[in-house]
C-alpha cells in the first residue's frame, strides 16, 4: 500500500519544501509515500538527494487523458490508497485519476484563496479539502464543500537557517560595538512615527539605566529603508540602524541578544517568528500575531503600544536577568517549532490522513 503526493509544478516554490517535509514525515512513520513530481523539476532532484521515494510523470505539455491514464496506471502498480494533490494543475489531473484506479482517500491543498480551475475541480469526490487559513476555509464552504470536509492548517516556515545558524559577532564588527553590549534588534513600519518615537524614547530611558544597550533598527522587510534615507532617520546615543538584512537575516538575528517589534499596525509576525526560532528573548506590543504567539513572561514579553516606560523596562529585564532572557529564548523557540515550522504542519496533515483512514476503516501502515 503506498500515499501519492503530487506537485505538477516545475519550479521551486515555498509550498514544496512542505510537500518534501511531509514526505520526510512520513517516512519516519514507516509509511510508504511517493512524491508524483515533473522530470526535471527541483522538487525532484531535492527529493533523490534525500533518498525519497519519487516518480516522474511527465503532466505539462501533454493530453490530460494521457497524464491521467498515466497516474492511474502508476496508482494501480503500487497499490495506492492515499492520493495528496498540492495544487491545482495537479488536482484537475490527480483527482480524476484517483477516481478511477478507485483510490479510497483523496485530500486536496488550497493554500490560496481563488484558482481559474477551481470550479473544474471534483471537491465533491475529495475526502479533505485542507485550507491554509479561515478566510479560504470560508470561501471553500461558501463555494460548497461541506465544513466537516474542511481542515485549516496554515503552511508551515522553514526555520532551518535560523536553527542552525551559530552565534556571530557580524553586527559588532559592521557597527563597531563592544562585545559586552547588549544588542536589541528592532523592526517597525516607519509609517508608525509614533512608534519610532516611543522607541527613541524608551532607548533614552534604557540609557539613563546602562549604556551597554544598543538599540539596533533594523532597515528590512516592512521597514523599508534606501542607504540614501539613513541621514534623515533620527539620530540617537544607543541607537544604531543597520540597512539591507536580506539573506543575512540569520546571521543578523545570530548577532542580538534580543528582538523586539515595536508598533501598535499589526503584520510584523514574520520577523517574530524568525526571533523567535533564532531563540531570542522578544518583547512585542499586545496586537494582533504577537498576541498568538507570545505568553507573556513564558515565550516572551508582551507591552501596550507606543509606552516607552514599559519597553525600556521589557528590555531591562533581558539585560539584567540573563537566566529569564535565556528561558524566555528557550520557550519561544520551542513554541515556534512546535506550532509554526513545516514539520508541525506535516504532522497535522499526516494526523488528516491518520484520522481520514480510521473513519473509512482504512489502515495507513
Amino acid at each position: 500500500m503506498s500515499l501519492f503526493l503530487i506537485d505538477a509544478d516545475r519550479d521551486w516554490r515555498d509550498r514544496q519544501s512542505q510537500v518534501l517535509t511531509v514526505a520526510r514525515e512520513l517516512r519516519q512513520k514507516g509509511l510508504g509515500a511517493y512524491l508524483v513530481v515533473e522530470p526535471g523539476s527541483e522538487i525532484l532532484r531535492r527529493a533523490s538527494d534525500e533518498g525519497l521515494p519519487a516518480l516522474p510523470v511527465k503532466m505539462h505539455g501533454r493530453f490530460a487523458w494521457l497524464v491521467r491514464r498515466s497516474l492511474v496506471r502508476e496508482m494501480k502498480d503500487h497499490g495506492c490508497k492515499l492520493v495528496h494533490v498540492h495544487e491545482t494543475f495537479g488536482a484537475s489531473l490527480g483527482l480524476a485519476a484517483a477516481a478511477a484506479a478507485f483510490v479510497p482517500l483523496r485530500v486536496l491543498s488550497r493554500p490560496a484563496d481563488s484558482s481559474p480551475l477551481e470550479g473544474k475541480l471534483p471537491l465533491a469526490s475529495v475526502d479533505a479539502v485542507i485550507a491554509g487559513n479561515e478566510s479560504v476555509k470560508s470561501i471553500l464552504i461558501r463555494g460548497g464543500v461541506p465544513a466537516a470536509s474542511v481542515e485549516v492548517i496554515p503552511p508551515g516556515m522553514d526555520f532551518s537557517a535560523f536553527t542552525s545558524q551559530p552565534r556571530e559577532d557580524l553586527i559588532r564588527r559592521e557597527l563597531g560595538l563592544a562585545p559586552e553590549d547588549f544588542l536589541v534588534g528592532a523592526v517597525l513600519p516607519l509609517e508608525d512615527e509614533r512608534g519610532l518615537r516611543a522607541l527613541l524614547e524608551a532607548s533614552a530611558l534604557v540609557g539613563a539605566q546602562t549604556p551597554k544597550v544598543k538599540i539596533v533598527v533594523l532597515g528590512e522587510g516592512s521597514l523599508r529603508l534606501d542607504a540614501e534615507q539613513e541621514g534623515g532617520l533620527p539620530a540617537m546615543e544607543g541607537v544604531r540602524y543597520l540597512l539591507g538584512a536580506g539573506a543575512r537575516t540569520p546571521r543578523i538575528l545570530a548577532s542580538l541578544d534580543m528582538f523586539v517589534v515595536f508598533s501598535h499596525l499589526d503584520g510584523l509576525g514574520g520577523h517574530l517568528l524568525e526571533a523567535m526560532a533564532s531563540g531570542l528573548p522578544v518583547a512585542a506590543v499586545d496586537v494582533g500575531a504577537a498576541r498568538d504567539l507570545i505568553i507573556h513572561r513564558e515565550s516572551g514579553l508582551l507591552v501596550p503600544a507606543r509606552n516607552a516606560q514599559a519597553l525600556a523596562d521589557a528590555v531591562l529585564k533581558a539585560c539584567f536577568d540573563r537566566n529569564l532572557a535565556a528561558r524566555l529564548g528557550a520557550k519561544g523557540k520551542e513554541t515556534v517549532l512546535e506550532k509554526y515550522s513545516t514539520e508541525a504542519m506535516a504532522r497535522r496533515v499526516i494526523g488528516v490522513y491518520e484520522y481520514r483512514a480510521h473513519r473509512k476503516g482504512l489502515k495507513l501502515a
